[in-house]
């Protein structure tokens, strides 16, 4: 292990899982002040270049200061597994230098397991990535709900996910960094079903990460409006897709609205996945956000 001895981190984890889940709803999330936007690229708009070698993440911090943004989202799919201390460090100091905050981190979990040694590692791995966010300075660290698996009943799965994120936002709470539950897909499909699930999960550091492009029904900004007050972070995307399957340019301006609506403060995180040249196209999108938040 890198930021603690081996034992006590499985020890904070079994401490975290052996907590009895006693949960309430939680409320919309309290904000202090009128809206405010900055804003963050996401790594994983770069994710063929950080991929393949061509670039790595010093490399994005680099260009995350030429656009001028105030943050970077440092996707946890680029780190070498394991970082080291060393390598969270050097990471950190880039971004100060660059006067950059590092908005935040993303992992790829999956809570819908039943009990068993995979289920463990799931749970592991998000807290061994909460320790890391802590040493890079990330507040807050995007999530999954997961998946249903074989074998386990609806009503068994929505369980299973509860508990997971229940137990990892409380490590997490000890650790003062914010789970993000993003909307991507499978229970989370749907703003009911997003809502079912953040709903059911009791801890001041838990929110939602409001993906913009990840609702697919008729009333798309509807659905993200109701969502809109439980977010902590924001990834928008520069396109949406309703039911009717095809790809729309996102109305930013609309998407603004929205999240004034829901008095956010926080980042705008642009995540680029079309098929352009995320080194031209990021920069264009993102003179774009700034003029549709202003």
């Amino acid at each position: 292990m890198s930021l603690a001895t081996r034992r006590k981190f499985l020890q904070g984890c079994a401490a975290v899982a052996a907590t009895p889940l006693t949960v309430a709803a939680i409320e919309p999330i309290v904000r202090n002040g009128t809206p405010k936007f900055k804003f963050s690229l996401a790594a994983y708009s770069y994710r063929d270049l950080l991929k393949s070698g061509k670039l790595s993440l010093s490399d994005f911090i680099a260009d995350c200061a030429q656009m001028q943004l105030e943050g970077a989202e440092l996707t946890s799919y680029y780190f070498p597994d394991p970082p080291t201390e060393a390598y969270l460090r050097q990471l950190k100091d880039e971004c100060f230098r660059a006067g950059l905050t590092i908005s935040g981190t993303a992992v790829g979990n999956d809570f819908g397991y039943p009990k068993g040694a995979e289920r463990e590692k799931q749970i592991a791995d998000v807290c061994r990535w909460i320790d890391y966010a802590q040493l890079l300075g990330a507040p807050v660290i995007r999530i999954f709900a997961g998946h249903k698996h074989k074998d386990t009943t609806d009503s068994e799965s929505h369980q299973l996910m509860v508990d997971g994120m229940q137990q990892c936002c409380d490590y997490a709470g000890q650790h003062g960094i914010y789970l993000a539950l993003e909307n991507h897909g499978g229970p989370t499909a749907t703003a009911e079903g997003i809502l079912a699930l953040v709903q059911a999960v009791d801890s001041p550091w838990f929110g939602v990460n409001l993906d913009t492009g990840n609702f697919h029904s008729e009333t798309v900004y509807e659905d993200l409006a109701r969502v809109a007050p439980y977010a902590v972070n924001v990834q928008v995307k520069v396109v949406v897709s309703p039911s009717n399957g095809r790809k729309e340019p996102a109305d930013f301006k609309r998407l603004s609205k929205i999240l004034v609506g829901a008095g956010y403060r926080g980042f705008i995180v642009l995540e680029y996945e079309e098929k352009g040249d995320p080194r031209i196209e990021c920069p264009k999108y993102v003179d774009q956000l700034r003029e549709a938040f202003a």
